[in-house]
């Protein structure tokens, strides 16, 4: 027998196979749930990305990093009056917080939403 034949059988796991894996063991965590969500937004998965912002958002409405791509989602998706209720809802968020580096981000995105 060839050592590759001995060699113990390695599953390959994804990379969205182990944030989601991380995500349900770290419900308290929202970072798990914000890596799932753009690695879903990443590979062009939409409609999954959607669902994980959203439940990124309603469980963890201060962490701020999630606003500016959540909306930039909702924008992708032509859902321009919902990406300006998530850049809106980002920005209070980010006052909240007094997170500037954020807040700057999404009042541009919400300022180049609205002037296009």
């Amino acid at each position: 027998m060839t050592a590759a034949a001995r060699a113990p059988i390695v599953r390959a796991v994804s990379r969205l196979d182990m944030l989601k894996e991380f995500a349900g063991k770290n419900p308290k965590d929202p970072f798990p749930r914000y890596g799932l969500a753009m690695e879903y937004k990443n590979a062009g998965r939409l409609e999954e990305a959607e669902v994980e912002f959203a439940h990124l958002l309603s469980t963890f409405p201060d962490y701020t990093p999630a606003y500016l791509h959540a909306g930039n989602l909702y924008r992708a998706l032509g859902r321009r009056e919902r990406a300006a209720d998530v850049y809106r809802a980002g920005i209070d968020a980010c006052e909240r917080k007094g997170d500037g580096h954020a807040l700057g981000e999404i009042e541009a995105a919400l300022a180049e939403l609205e002037g296009a």
